[in-house]
């Protein structure tokens, strides 16, 4: 039965790099595979990229009206239907198509796997997120570390080198002036209460 995985982690869990692993898996045994990325992301093009310097081009940016289940449909009737679904930066999916990614599995019998972020850097959830983890056949956790050796389970954001707590929840690392760090809980709340005392709020 076809499934729909999501495989979620903070920053720098090598989400990428094992889409595109997996991506090479299928291609090696003469499988087709469809690649998908969220429009939104603008860091890399049509690309994704891996944080270790490999990259693949995207079959298909997802813009937020687009309807995915529509567009697996249409490819599978003209390239004969994939072996699989790849969609990276799927945190920035919206509900609707979390839930066209679930009817991809249901309906058409193409296993799904997504790749995200669970939460933003104030630990709000991502609404496509949420959505996935609601829908989900298989939730797994891909794990990384903070740089006090514990379990990161939290996104930082950085402006000019310091932590903030404040601003948009979509900025993109190498775009929008802003760079990411994993934390573990206590070192989040640690730059949290930082961020506040620096601000008086």
């Amino acid at each position: 039965m076809a499934k729909l995985y999501f495989r979620y982690g903070a920053m720098n869990s090598g989400k990428t790099t094992a889409l595109l692993q997996v991506a090479f898996n299928y291609k090696e045994r003469g499988m087709r595979v469809l690649i998908l990325k969220a429009s939104i992301d603008t860091k890399g093009g049509d690309h994704i990229v891996s944080r270790l310097g490999v990259s693949c081009k995207v079959d298909k940016l997802v813009t937020p009206e687009m309807n995915i289940l529509d567009e697996v449909r249409a490819d599978a009737e003209a390239h004969g239907k994939p072996a699989c679904v790849l969609c990276d930066e799927s945190q920035f999916f919206t509900p609707e198509q979390a839930e066209q990614l679930f009817l991809v599995t249901v309906d058409l019998g193409i296993p799904v796997i997504c790749y995200g972020l669970r939460a933003d850097f104030m630990l709000r959830g991502f609404p496509g997120s949420t959505r996935l983890l609601e829908l989900a056949h298989s939730i797994e956790e891909m794990k990384t570390i903070c740089a006090c050796g514990r379990k990161a389970m939290c996104n930082g954001r950085k402006v000019n080198g310091q932590f903030v707590f404040e601003g948009a929840q979509v900025a993109i690392d190498t775009v929008d002036n802003v760079e990411y760090e994993s934390l573990c809980p206590q070192c989040w709340y640690r730059e949290y209460r930082a961020f506040l005392k620096r601000t008086h709020k």
